[in-house]
């Protein structure tokens, strides 16, 4: 194995550890921001639509130029955006500056999920075998240190504004180390191979003919946006519902959100040597079926040991199957895999934020643990789809 291919592994690891790191810094900090812009929780939910929008416009806009440039020009000036906007939201002081620094905070985050994607795309290109969950592993690790980091943090009383530009520093940093590990895009090697005057043609024919993105990328986005809504579904709803329909006292509840994000945790970590074997089809169809059967458990049980049970399957399950959209997407076609791939994840963003929105609302009209059946409902249609959606990349990463 190529010394330089390890190198841009390990770089595509810290990069999505380092995107984790810095989303969970603000998650861990919302409390004392909302206090210091001096907003309701309802203003707040209002001002989280800014940073799922802004997410949504970076994904959109990045895919494209991540085609054009490359993956390692885009990503580190994605990772350096993302991370210098989380110094924004401890800098708010009202309504109008929080929202403008979820805005850019959104916008940043989202540049960085297609790049860095992109980028581990080529990697597991080059690997020839499937690395992807592994990424999106360690993704959830970065989640989990910046909860340890932000706890001790904040019980030395360090003030948001201090915590958060500390960390953009860190991650200034972390992209600067990072940055020359990363591999040079596939385009620029054909380039140079070719004299200048027919690389600006081929720029040039690309500028005035742009791609459509083929109907097989927006069915794989569709799959993204269900199964991504059912993970939302789990981060949001996972400890009410367990208080609510099985009146678990409180620090019981918190079982439910971390068995499910343990199991999705430690899946992705095993997924890969399973995609390996048995091929991404084989992950989505039954890790779907497994999800289904993890959430009806936890829906229909009237035991907490059960339905903490129904959670860990529910991760287990969905753990695997949207790093295999996401390098799906990315294997299509090598020359526009950024652009399939913010299809996908842009899609799938959706699907994260739609999903607590729309259980909201049902809950007024049927129980909370009834409402699953909806995701329940999409884990099934993504496993009886799994074989006509993902078969022309099964088993070839070229």
């Amino acid at each position: 194995m190529e010394r330089s291919l390890r190198a841009a592994r390990l770089a595509t690891f810290g990069f999505f550890t380092l995107n984790g790191f810095v989303l969970g810094m603000w998650v861990v900090h919302i409390p004392v921001v909302e206090h210091r812009a001096g907003v309701s929780h309802a203003v707040l939910g209002w001002l989280l639509l800014l940073l799922g929008a802004g997410a949504f416009a970076g994904m959109q806009l990045v895919g494209p130029l991540t085609d054009r440039y490359g993956a390692r020009k885009a990503v580190p000036v994605s990772a350096a955006l993302c991370g210098a906007a989380l110094a924004l939201p401890g800098l708010a002081t009202n309504v109008w500056t929080l929202g403008a620094a979820l805005l850019v905070l959104g916008f940043g985050n989202g540049c960085l999920d297609v790049s860095m994607n992109t980028h581990a795309v080529q990697v597991e290109r080059g690997y020839g075998r499937p690395v992807m969950s592994a990424f999106h592993a360690f993704f959830s690790v970065g989640g989990v240190l910046a909860a340890l980091v932000g706890a001790r943090t904040l019980s030395w009383h360090w003030s948001a504004p201090v915590t958060l530009a500390a960390v953009s520093v860190f991650a200034l940093v972390v992209t600067a180390l990072a940055t020359p590990l990363l591999l040079r895009p596939p385009a620029e090697k054909k380039r140079g191979r070719r004299s200048h005057e027919e690389a600006r043609h081929a720029t040039e024919q690309a500028d005035t003919a742009p791609r459509k993105t083929p109907p097989h990328i927006w069915a794989l986005a569709a799959l993204a946006l269900m199964l991504m809504l059912c993970e939302g579904v789990a981060n949001d709803w996972s400890v009410l519902a367990l208080q609510d329909v099985l009146d678990a006292p409180a620090a019981t509840a918190a079982f439910a959100y971390g068995a499910f994000s343990t199991a999705m945790t430690v899946g992705r970590l095993l997924t890969d040597r399973v995609a390996a074997r048995f091929g991404p089809v084989a992950v989505v169809q039954y890790g779907a079926a497994l999800g289904a059967i993890g959430l009806t458990a936890v829906a229909l049980s009237p035991w907490i040991p059960l339905a903490l049970v129904g959670w860990a399957v529910f991760g287990i399950g969905l753990s695997g199957c949207v790093p295999q959209l996401f390098s799906a997407a990315g294997h299509a076609d090598q020359e526009s895999a950024g652009t399939n791939v913010s299809r996908v994840a842009g899609l799938g963003y959706l699907g994260m934020l739609a999903g607590p929105a729309i259980i909201g609302p049902l809950t007024h009209f049927i129980p909370l643990n009834l409402t699953f059946f909806l995701p329940v409902t999409f884990c099934v249609i993504a496993a009886c789809t799994a074989t006509r959606i993902l078969p022309r990349w099964s088993g070839r990463v070229t």
